[in-house]
């Protein structure tokens, strides 16, 4: 689904943000991408998106290079109050995306009210952002994500914003739509125990000049539950490697 290959990206000669990353992502993966902080996971998203043209390094979406946005490709960025347009009703920013996609009116209020339901938000494409709580204003953010149809799904640590509760309720929703759609999703994220519960492979990025330190395996079956998965010893042995890659000291 997803290849990257020596991928850079500096901002200024000597802002070098990431370098020579390299990893595939199969068709129906989960794979997490975490790091220290400021080691460019976002500016790593977004060259993957086709929102950034990276410095040197290929990036491919179904066997196509990148160059601008792919079709087939949805995002769901951190600050929901900002991707929602406060003007429009939950309907209408779902439908916004859908009208590019040139479809009958018909069917894009299929896929409106096929998404709300799967976000368990049915009846309430008539409010506006505005009227919601965070945690159901990041589920209208998704459902706009499903609506597209897409087949891979970018997430920019997408429950930063919301309370421990609400992530733990939009953890599960997002596991739950991956496997309803067979979504592909890659999740940027700087939570350890959220990479571990939701992926089926964490990437760990190294400090800046960020690479590619390791690929972890989760293996831990499904459907996962908050109290009970993470309680299994092997998720605490993987949280356990995850956090001792991110915590490692800089090598001279």
């Amino acid at each position: 689904m997803l290849t990257v290959e020596d991928l850079h990206h500096a901002y200024t000669p000597g802002q070098v943000v990431t370098s020579n990353i390299s990893f595939e992502v199969k068709a129906g993966e989960f794979v997490s991408i975490v790091g220290p902080s400021g080691c460019g996971k976002t500016t790593l998203l977004k060259a993957l998106s086709g929102l950034l043209d990276p410095t040197g390094g290929t990036i491919k979406f179904q066997g196509v290079p990148v160059r601008g946005v792919p079709d087939g490709l949805a995002m769901v960025f951190q600050e929901y109050g900002r991707s929602l347009l406060p003007w429009k009703t939950v309907n209408g920013n779902i439908d916004l995306p859908l009208r590019y996609q040139k479809l009958r009116a018909d069917e894009r209020r299929r896929r409106i009210d096929d998404s709300l339901q799967a976000v368990s938000l049915s009846g309430l494409g008539e409010r506006y952002p505005w009227q919601l709580s965070g945690g159901m204003q990041q589920r209208v953010a998704i459902a706009r994500a499903l609506a597209y149809q897409p087949k891979l799904l970018l997430m920019d640590e997408p429950f930063a914003s919301v309370d421990a509760q609400t992530r733990a309720d939009l953890e599960d929703l997002v596991a739950q739509v991956r496997d309803r759609f067979d979504i592909t999703i890659v999740l940027v994220t700087h939570d350890i125990d959220e990479s571990v519960y939701l992926s089926d492979r964490v990437i760990v990025l190294s400090r800046p000049p960020s690479t590619v330190l390791a690929q972890v395996d989760i293996g831990l079956s499904r459907p996962r539950d908050q109290i009970k998965t993470k309680a299994m010893p092997q998720f605490v042995e993987k949280r356990s490697i995850i956090a001792g890659l991110i915590r490692r000291p800089t090598t001279a």
